[in-house]
């Protein structure tokens, strides 16, 4: 055999733990496969007390994750801890200073420096991987790295947050408000007390923003990211777009026009025989659109402790094989700016639920301000809304309880879909915000 593979590994939660797991199942077929020795010389976490399924006792203990990078027991740094900055980021660039090959799944660490950690990596010769940043199990980072190659990528899109997916499912499948089914994440551990980073679509942008840089070439942009959130997703959409045909999904979308790149998180609604409507739960998937291969869709598991070691160990075999190759596949050098294409300039489908003052002339009026911006209206639904049950009793509606008005349009601009509905929510013929989701053809 050649020299032995020897990593040192900062960082035992969830990921870290389930690497360690995975090293102690499949050592023995992962050296069947590269033809080395492949052992952990070194491990750090936070706190060398912390109780943990299993003993540190067979891995020499460095209290430093610094200086675990730094030392010449590993030649390649494997990087659990998460965050953008401090002990993270100092520890990866340590590793790459000592001229030692880098294997991380922290989507932070390289949505927001990916770009000087790339650069410090080819100028030291050594890898800088990161196939666990995005989408736990499912190989997309290979994909667009080496299987897609070739192609001009005209499109990645997908679902690349768990905790979003499971919420919209289940308020789809058990009719339960967002509130109740958060909780529910939030017990089964799929959201964290503060959901946030999750909820509010931050997750995927900085998922997006690695995957556009691989598919588009360009220098990742966290910051030209538009991001939006799953928070005012009410069950009054889930239920009118269930009757429309449709599926609500948290999408992160980028593609290539003639003004830039145009990338976004945001709620979308997708029909519901499309193949990415059927992936539910805490599953994700990814899309991507490609001259040649023409579409090509990954599902699987999106988070986890086994199927993130095994993204993770997947690129410490590529290292073990010696396979070596710039981090976003282009040299950092040669990477172009993103230019960021306005959203305003996006053309398509809009779903739109206004709770409208049940008064005459209240729905000529919406229609003539749509009518304004050239907005073609498909169709038009309206229910009386039905009043809250109080003490037991439901309560009818009255003539001044608000109407729910469903707007599907044709295709048109989101700049002449935003002024409208500012003009209409101005006129004051809305009880509260007009909700509006983009539709998504894919």
């Amino acid at each position: 055999m050649s020299q032995p593979l020897t990593l040192g590994i900062a960082g035992l939660g969830t990921v870290g733990g389930g690497l360690l797991d995975l090293l102690r199942a499949n050592r023995a077929h992962m050296e069947g496969i590269v033809g080395r020795e492949i052992k952990v010389t070194g491990v750090s976490a936070r706190s060398k007390s912390k109780a943990r399924r299993d003993s540190l006792t067979d891995y020499p203990w460095f209290d430093d994750p610094v200086e675990l990078a730094r030392d010449p027991s590993n030649n390649v740094f494997v990087e659990l801890i998460g965050g953008d900055t401090g002990v993270a980021r100092t520890a990866v660039e340590a590793a790459l200073n000592a001229k030692k090959h880098v294997v991380t799944a922290n989507k932070a660490l390289i949505a927001t420096h990916g770009v000087e950690l790339a650069r410090l990596a080819e100028k030291n010769g050594v890898a800088l991987y990161f196939e666990a940043a995005v989408a736990g199990a499912i190989p997309v980072i290979k994909t667009l790295r080496e299987a897609l190659a070739a192609n001009r990528i005209k499109r990645v899109y997908g679902i690349l947050n768990g905790t979003c997916n499971f919420i919209l499912t289940q308020m789809q499948n058990e009719k339960r408000p967002f509130a109740d089914v958060l909780k529910e994440a939030q017990d089964l551990g799929y959201a964290e007390a503060d959901p946030t980073f999750d909820i509010g679509g931050f997750d995927t942008a900085h998922k997006l923003a690695i995957l556009t840089s691989l598919a588009f070439g360009t220098k990742v942009a966290l910051d030209q990211i538009h991001v939006e959130g799953i928070q005012s997703i009410t069950q009054a959409d889930i239920e009118a777009t269930d009757s429309l045909g449709y599926r609500i999904k948290l999408l992160g979308v980028a593609h290539e026009t003639e003004s830039g790149i145009e990338a976004r998180v945001s709620p979308a609604l997708v029909y519901k025989d499309s193949a990415i409507a059927e992936v539910s739960g805490v599953t994700n998937a990814v899309a991507i659109d490609g001259d040649y291969a023409g579409n090509i869709l990954l599902v699987g598991a999106g988070a986890g402790a086994k199927p993130t070691a095994s993204a993770v160990a997947s690129d410490i075999i590529d290292i073990g094989f010696g396979f070596i190759m710039p981090p976003f596949v282009t040299p950092s050098a040669q990477l172009k700016t993103h230019k960021r294409a306005k959203l305003d300039s996006h053309y398509g489908s809009y779903y739109v639920r206004l709770a409208l003052h049940d008064k005459p002339g209240a729905m000529a009026a919406i229609a003539k301000r749509m009518g304004d911006r050239d907005i073609s209206l498909e169709s038009i639904v309206q229910h009386r809304a039905v009043v809250p049950p109080t003490a037991g009793k439901a309560i009818a509606p009255t003539p001044q309880s608000p109407a729910s008005v469903i707007i599907i349009t044709h295709e048109t601009t989101e700049e002449a879909m935003r002024k409208a509905l500012e003009t209409i929510e101005k006129d004051g013929k809305v009880t509260e915000r007009p909700q509006m989701i983009r539709i998504e053809e894919l």
